[in-house]
């Protein structure tokens, strides 16, 4: 009975390869004809796969693929053969256009094609013929691939007497439900705002304003027909008219002369910007901090600054802040980098960038990571530069601050140019404060090391147990290590005395887990506790203490007015600090607000402070102006609008 049972198991085995191998036989044409389009999509993410986000054989773009070769060829090959082979050809070199353009742009600026360029087409139409000539030499020999592909696929193109409109109408139907079904394989968007919500797929594709993360996300396919749908047809938000009307009524007021004795100081300087990871208050000292303790206390210092801290991403908001002079919006949910379409003609870059510097940007992670690639390249940046980019590391080092300045590929690119703006970002006071792992565990193993004179440490040596205190104090050693090898590269430059050096953190010690640390340090009952660090350095300058009150916000505006920068003093939520009439506030995500005098939480005075009554109720009404200001800017790309009535103008 059972040697029975296998061999009709066998039989029925046998059958089924049977029925396969003429289904093959019969139909292997469908995989002939099909062949172009899926090489298209394949290559196109194999070329991109250095974005190092979706894996090349990730299910959704894959399923994305299918069901748009299933349409097309379903709607060709069940069309009478003469209609149905023009049909082929025309979805063939359309998608064949966009596999080149995607893909000679992608070589060209490491980001992919969007129609929103389309737009711009006369600002980019002479660097062309440089990016036709300068392109990925696999670019072009796959693309002979493809076609030879393709010739094949005509070869073999079945013959259809008449059209067969119900099998196309099922094709739609099968189509229609496969594409509402595929997006949910792509798990559940954040409802609420958080930090992450760049790297989830699913908001990736609601939104659809990372390029980059769109195409590994989505295949060619897809992606070129969701991005036109972006661009051109999807409903723009509700126009409200009010709203364009204080926006008007904001950007077109008379600027007053906003020039004072510090306007010009540091007129064609050099101009370094690091933006600190985690590096409070208490961790500059003499003893823990040494280098950035002395440049602090010889510098122009900001000793009442704050921090914008929010749960969408603290680090990216302070990049965000600094160089657009806007934070993330508080009255609706949308993260900091995710305006990487919005136009920011007054950026830094791009404002630096028009005095002749050349501007770039410095860290350790990915250029994919927060989309700072996409954002960067957006604010104007000639480039963005990440260490793990590099693909030049076997261990963790690359966690170590030190490296951005020891690695011989970002010194030449940090100072090789007679006008610079360099904005690097820290990493090494970062989570996990432990010596488990993380970059305290390095520091520690190498202590040893020098210690005892060891080139490696014994396989068993036991790491001594730290405070979350005593690790975070290391880490901030480490940084403060990179702060002085820097130092001493710009002095072997020859580029010490020309250059200024602007030094902020991005957010208070938040990331540890004992926050008892912190109630040693600072005021943690409310949003003081995001006070920070923030001062300017140049060597042998006067030094100076500013004691109204600041915040990321008033970086830009600052600096601009130091290097004699020709700007607008309206088009920024935050103002120049030095100047005369600057009165110092800042406000919270919460809406709480914080003047050196008093805390106002809910509209009301929580420190038992004085404040005339009229004066709390203006104040209220310019935080709540400050607040709209910065998120109706960014929800109707305003900037786009002035941009669009200058050019007019001219």
């Amino acid at each position: 009975m059972i040697v029975l049972k296998k061999v009709v198991k066998k039989v029925k085995n046998m059958k089924i390869i049977s029925t396969i191998k003429k289904l093959l036989g019969k139909y292997y044409y469908i995989l002939l004809v099909a062949l172009p389009f899926i090489l298209m999509d394949i290559i196109t993410r194999i070329i991109g796969s250095k974005i190092n986000f979706f894996h090349i054989l990730s299910l959704v773009p894959n399923l994305f693929t299918l069901v748009w070769v299933f349409l097309i060829l379903g709607i060709c090959l069940f069309t009478e053969k003469k209609k149905g082979k023009i049909y082929y050809i025309f979805f063939f070199f359309l998608f064949f256009l966009f596999f080149l353009t995607n893909n000679i742009y992608y070589s060209m600026t490491d980001s992919f094609f969007d129609f929103s360029l389309l737009l711009m087409t006369s600002e980019g139409s002479e660097y062309i013929f440089d990016a036709i000539v300068n392109c990925n030499i696999w670019v072009y020999i796959s693309s002979l691939i493809i076609i030879m592909s393709f010739i094949v696929g005509i070869k073999y193109f079945p013959k259809r007497k008449k059209t067969n409109l119900k099998n196309i109408i099922r094709v739609f139907f099968i189509f229609l439900i496969a594409h509402f079904i595929i997006p949910f394989l792509l798990g559940s968007p954040d409802s609420e705002l958080t930090w992450s919500t760049w790297r989830n797929p699913r908001n990736i594709y609601i939104n659809f304003n990372d390029n980059n993360k769109s195409m590994r996300i989505s295949g060619l396919y897809e992606y070129t027909v969701r991005n036109f749908y972006i661009t051109f047809i999807k409903s723009k938000k509700t126009v409200n008219e009010e709203e364009l009307t204080f926006l008007e009524e904001v950007y077109s007021s008379t600027e007053e002369n906003y020039s004072n004795k510090y306007t010009g100081m540091f007129k064609d300087n050099n101009l370094i910007i690091i933006q600190l990871e985690g590096i409070d208050n208490w961790l500059i000292t003499e003893e823990d901090t040494p280098t950035l303790y002395n440049m602090m206390n010889n510098s122009i210092n900001f000793s009442n600054h704050y921090s914008y801290y929010n749960g969408g991403g603290s680090t990216f908001n302070s990049e965000f802040a600094v160089n657009t002079g806007f934070i993330t919006p508080l009255s609706y949910t949308q993260n900091a980098y995710s305006f990487n379409k919005n136009e920011f003609t007054y950026s830094l870059a791009h404002l630096f960038k028009k005095e002749g510097y050349t501007v770039n940007a410095f860290h350790m992670n990915t250029s994919e990571y927060y989309s700072r690639g996409t954002n960067y390249k957006n604010w104007g940046y000639d480039n963005y530069y990440g260490l793990q980019d590099l693909e030049t590391y076997t261990d963790e080092s690359y966690t170590l601050d030190r490296e951005l300045i020891l690695n011989e590929e970002f010194s030449e690119k940090m100072f090789s140019e007679e006008k610079f703006v360099n904005y690097i970002i820290t990493y090494s006071a970062h989570m996990p404060f432990t010596t488990e792992r993380g970059v305290c565990k390095i520091l520690v193993e190498e202590d040893i090391k020098k210690e005892n004179n060891l080139e490696e440490l014994p396989e068993d040596t036991i790491l001594p147990i730290m405070t979350e205190e005593d690790c975070a104090r290391r880490q901030a050693k480490e940084t403060d290590y990179m702060i002085e090898l820097l130092l001493k590269k710009l002095e072997e430059e020859g580029i010490l005395d020309n250059t200024v050096i602007a030094v902020f953190t991005d957010h208070y010690l938040y990331t540890l887990s004992d926050q008892t640390i912190l109630e040693k340090y600072k005021e943690t009952n409310n949003n003081l506790i995001n006070k920070t660090p923030f001062f300017i350095w140049k060597n042998n300058i006067d030094k100076k203490t500013v004691k109204e009150v600041t915040s990321q916000l008033n970086i830009l505006p600052t600096l601009l007015n130091l290097f004699g920068n020709e700007y607008h003093p309206n088009y920024y939520i935050g103002a120049d600090a030095l100047n005369n009439n600057y009165q110092g506030i800042v406000f919270f995500s919460d809406y709480s607000w914080y003047d050196g005098n008093v805390y106002v939480d809910g509209g009301i005075v929580t420190n038992n402070k004085n404040i005339n009554q009229i004066n709390l109720e203006d104040k209220n009404y310019y935080i709540n102006y400050l607040i709209r200001k910065n998120d109706l800017t960014l929800k109707y790309n305003y900037f786009k609008t002035i941009k669009n009535k200058d050019d007019k103008s001219i």
